[in-house]
């Protein structure tokens, strides 16, 4: 495995998987134009050797393939969690003959953890007065409140515990000693300033860019919370991580970063961040958030900076999440028995979507483990779990949809749970941000329905497409919520009879287009609705329960009150148009 980044950049030049651009870029907005239409193609790393602005070269474009993600961690990481999971029933309790037998494990393991190390590359430059406005920070599109620090590890510890947590959370640059602090209210950094505001003291944290891949890639993994971040890093390192701690610093440095940054986030201080073009591919918006004081200042004498781009998916994080869903899936029926498979949708930025199989050996056990697995660390942050008893893959979501849709029973199968906490990128609840509606939909036992799989329904009024996307999942579309906002209400009414063989139907603003790919159906459709707001369908009220009766019509179009949709700018596009032969001679 690679120590640092710069080994895996040298690797990845003989691979021929880098091309180095000399010629003179602009952070602001330019890198990530070039990034974008790169990563659309599955390009080669971009290592830009000549920032405007900076003395820094810029990296993008690390893990932007499925086979560079590979490249970086290998099989081994997978390999051993799935080894210590088949061991636990043999070592639990110990015994010498299991012990002996699962050595080589036990000895993978007993590698994991961290080391003090007398010599840190990373304290090469010592600037105390380090000026964070010189760091070629990018702005990604055109209405982005600034620069931000898009790969950020940020390192907290508990005020009461000590326990730590290593999270990415974007840093938006506002002075030279002081920078933004977006600590979402379900992350582990939130946590620890909450903490610390509760007895009023400020709280120490240390910024790290770049590391071992290891260390990116766990800063942002949806670990059980029983598994710490460093510990799970050096897992995937392969050996331990090792640390250095100067006198002058709060934490203990990773001594293989590029950058250090030591400072502390003050007790009930806030300043506007944002707005910011997010990994949901709109703009979240500009909300009061904590700020991080900047006091002592690391680096390399040749540090590299290492960004990234978000936005409408694919980009990097989708094929970094996709990697760690592999790796920590044997994990999940560990943490919460009668779960068998997980699976987060990355077209939908992860958080909209999954999709989970459980075990069902009594009436409605399902529905124990879908609210286990919404209460479980950062999937507390999904909307809509769909949850089936039988085996299907589940990244092949039409597959895995067609297996609900074939059980759905409306009246039984859907809970919708209104007025709770949301992800704060979340915006569907008209626009209020950390709430929002959630809703689970179950699909278990035997089929109850043949799934139709061509629309045969003839012209409804108020409607001028109609696509199927997959058995018995319509997707049509009509007049734009501006126009009809009443248009499912109308649904209801009126197409009862041409959409009773479908049981859910989606309204969107260009049924054409989204039906066209998974990628394009799930961003379009489970990022632009909330399940309290935009969920139609007739219903009983049966005491205190909600029946519904099909077919539910789901409206996911998009929305006055919700944030823009990400587009580039018109200049930037055609600044990149006519320089292209340039970056790559």
């Amino acid at each position: 495995m690679y120590k640092n980044l710069r080994e895996f950049i040298d690797v990845l030049r003989k691979e021929k998987q880098v091309v180095e651009i000399e010629a003179e870029v602009d952070p602001h907005l330019e890198i990530a134009e070039i990034h974008r239409r790169v990563i659309d193609e599955e390009g080669p790393v971009l290592f830009f050797k000549n920032v405007k602005g900076s003395t820094f070269p810029v990296v993008t474009n690390l893990f932007g393939t499925k086979q560079r993600v590979e490249m970086a961690f290998g099989p081994k990481p997978e390999e051993i969690v799935k080894g210590l999971v088949g061991a636990l029933d043999k070592l639990m309790p110990p015994k010498p003959k299991a012990l002996w037998e699962e050595r080589q494990l036990l000895l993978d393991v007993m590698r994991t953890g961290t080391k003090t190390v007398q010599k840190a590359p990373v304290t090469e430059v010592y600037n105390p007065s380090f000026d964070m406005t010189s760091l070629p920070a990018l702005t990604s599109w055109p209405e982005d409140g600034g620069p931000f620090i898009t790969l950020p590890l940020v390192y907290t510890e508990s005020p009461a515990t000590k326990e730590h947590n290593l999270g990415m959370y974007r840093i938006q640059l506002y002075e030279a000693q002081q920078t933004g602090m977006h600590w979402q209210i379900h992350k582990g950094g939130g946590f620890h300033h909450h903490e610390a505001e509760e007895v009023n003291k400020k709280l120490p944290v240390t910024l790290f860019l770049g590391g071992p891949p290891a260390l990116i890639t766990s800063a942002i993994a949806p670990l059980p919370e029983m598994v710490p971040e460093l510990v799970f890093a050096s897992l995937l390192l392969g050996e331990k991580l090792g640390l250095h701690q100067p006198e002058e610093a709060a934490h203990a440095l990773v001594a293989e970063a590029e950058f250090a940054f030591s400072g502390h986030v003050p007790p009930h201080v806030r300043r506007p961040e944002g707005p910011f073009g997010d990994h949901y591919g709109y703009y979240s918006l500009t909300h009061d958030f904590p700020v991080f004081n900047i006091e002592k200042v690391w680096h390399r004498k040749d540090a590299i900076y290492p960004a990234t781009v978000v936005g409408k998916p694919r980009q990097e994080d989708y094929y970094i999440g996709e990697y760690l869903q592999d790796v920590l899936s044997p994990l999940f029926p560990v943490v919460m028995p009668g779960v068998k498979r997980l699976w987060t949708y990355g077209e939908t930025g992860f958080h909209s979507l999954a999709g989970a199989v459980v075990r069902e050996s009594y009436y409605k056990e399902a529905m124990a483990h879908a609210f286990r697995i919404m209460g479980e660390g950062q999937l507390t942050l999904t909307k809509f779990l769909m949850v089936s008893d039988v085996d299907v893959d589940l990244a092949h979501f039409p597959a895995f949809f067609e297996n609900i849709l074939a059980r759905f029973q409306p009246s039984r199968d859907l809970l919708i749970v209104n007025d709770t906490s949301m992800d704060t990128l979340d915006y569907t609840a008209r626009g209020k941000i950390n709430r929002g509606s959630k809703a689970i939909m179950t699909g278990l036992g035997d089929p109850v329905r043949d799934l139709p799989r061509t629309y045969e329904g003839g012209h409804i009024n108020g409607l001028n497409d109609v696509k199927v996307y997959c058995g018995g999942c319509l997707v049509v579309s009509g007049d734009s919520f501006d126009k009809n906002p009443n248009l499912p209400e109308q649904l209801v009414e009126r197409g009862q009879k041409a959409l009773e063989p479908w049981p859910v139907v989606f309204i969107v603003d260009n049924a054409e287009e989204v039906v066209r790919t998974q990628t394009s159906f799930l961003w379009t459709t489970f990022t632009r609705f909330d399940p309290a707001s935009d969920l139609y369908a007739d219903a009983d009220i049966v005491r205190n329960k909600i029946a519904y009766r099909g077919p539910i019509i789901i409206d996911a179009r998009m929305k006055p009150m919700y944030p823009k949709e990400l587009f580039a700018d018109e200049d930037t596009v055609k600044l990149v148009d006519q320089r292209w032969n340039e970056y790559f001679k």
